[in-house]
């Protein structure tokens, strides 16, 4: 196999008010769009506006200002270390899925024909899918259209691409739909759920985590939503 085939895999540091955050082994594009999006997922800011990002000059990775009150209330939820469900030893901190908070359903899913079409689009646009086989893809819909579609050879570096260039341009994503080609694991749906999503949908499955961490927080999950009958998890929504 050359290595032309072969997908790009860099570590990408954060730094986050002083304090090493998180180590990212990551595609490197969007890298900026990146660090928003995982800040937005993991509570640190609000919008675009609440983070100040400097970027290294001899490596990559970035500092960040982030306002202190919400620093400190991502660090009061006292989450616990875990090893993640990712591909290879993936280490992040998870807070417990009882703290989120118990919401009305946000919305639901289009109906199948839409939601397979809004996926054939997805995987139209991977280029590097393509080339490589290897990496995945996420985007944000309002069911009508895509936007902000990111690859990674990650799917939770995929999906804070795609918050973060949403966030980075302005546009406000409580309410829109995700789509992401690899399972929906606890730690995706929190970062879902924390940016009020209306419902995320995948080709695989979503975890039984998953699907209690939507039913708290009123988000609609959609497992085998490329196949002639997807299974849909109603009681994600409430």
């Amino acid at each position: 196999m050359s290595e032309e085939a072969a997908v790009e895999e860099v570590p990408v540091w954060l730094e986050v008010n002083g304090i090493p955050a998180v180590t990212w082994m990551c595609t490197p594009d969007l890298l900026e769009e990146l660090a928003v999006g995982w800040l937005h997922g993991e509570g640190y800011i609000h919008s675009a506006a609440d983070v100040q990002l400097r970027p290294c000059a001899s490596d990559l990775g970035f500092w960040a200002s982030v306002p202190p009150g919400l620093a400190n209330a991502v660090h009061d939820e006292r989450r616990r270390p875990v090893l993640a469900s990712g591909c290879g030893a993936v280490s992040t901190y998870l807070a417990d899925p009882a703290t989120v908070q118990s919401e009305a359903p946000r919305g639901v899913p289009p109906d199948g024909d839409t939601l397979r079409q809004r996926f054939k689009e997805l995987f139209a646009r991977g280029e590097r899918y393509k080339d490589t086989g290897g990496i995945h893809a996420a985007a944000l819909t309002d069911a009508h259209e895509l936007f902000a579609h990111a690859e990674d050879i990650g799917r939770h570096n995929a999906v804070d691409k795609a918050i973060g260039i949403a966030l980075l341009a302005g546009r406000d994503v409580e309410g829109l739909g995700l789509l992401v080609t690899g399972r929906i694991s606890a730690e995706l749906a929190f970062k879902a759920a924390r940016a009020r999503l209306a419902w995320v949908a995948t080709p695989s499955v979503p975890s039984t985590l998953a699907i209690e961490i939507a039913r708290r927080s009123g988000m609609t999950l959609v497992g085998r939503a490329v196949s002639a009958s997807p299974a849909w998890h109603p009681k994600a929504s409430g």
